[in-house]
């Protein structure tokens, strides 16, 4: 599977013994940077590269992840999810890896370099790609219901349990 990668500073170091994983276990990374340690860099330009690349790739229908790594994942994270069709998490266990594919088909994941150890993460990541998405109909219908507000800004309409309650109702 291609595996894009994009990080900042604080990831580059998990980021090379990614990619040295990926290759030891048959999967092909794309390496979005960034390729030196800088301080001061900034990682919505490595982050929205890879997941630019993610999307791109799945609606070209190559088989492709994604992994951005920072120092606790979050900006990577929040970067990744500003592109359209990307559907980022983060994860701090193997379970909430696992989650992030079986219920939310996520297909960019964010982890913290300073979080973990290195082989947790390894770990994390292992989890993230071995684990399919589950296809279960309410996990399908909230993914449209993302999709559908991601394309056109609509909001998903109020169960009528919710109407009327609250000043963001829509009754």
């Amino acid at each position: 599977m291609r595996v894009h990668l994009g990080s900042d500073h604080a990831g580059l170091e998990l980021k090379e013994r990614l990619t040295e994983w990926l290759l030891d276990h048959d999967h092909e990374p794309v390496d979005h940077g960034p390729f030196v340690h800088d301080p001061v860099d900034d990682y919505p330009v490595f982050c929205l590269r890879a997941a630019e690349a993610v999307a791109a790739d799945l609606a070209a229908g190559t088989d492709a992840l994604g992994v951005v790594i920072g120092g606790s994942g979050n900006g990577e994270q929040m970067a990744a999810n500003k592109v359209r069709g990307v559907r980022a998490a983060l994860a701090w266990s193997e379970e909430t890896a696992a989650l992030a594919r079986e219920h939310n088909d996520a297909n960019v994941l964010g982890v913290g370099g300073r979080m973990h150890p290195v082989e947790d993460m390894l770990r994390f990541v292992e989890v993230f790609l071995d684990t399919a998405f589950s296809g279960g109909e309410r996990h399908v219908r909230r993914i449209g219901q993302l999709a559908t507000y991601e394309a056109s800004g609509e909001l998903p309409p109020l169960p009528d349990s919710a109407r009327g309650r609250g000043r963001g109702s829509d009754a």
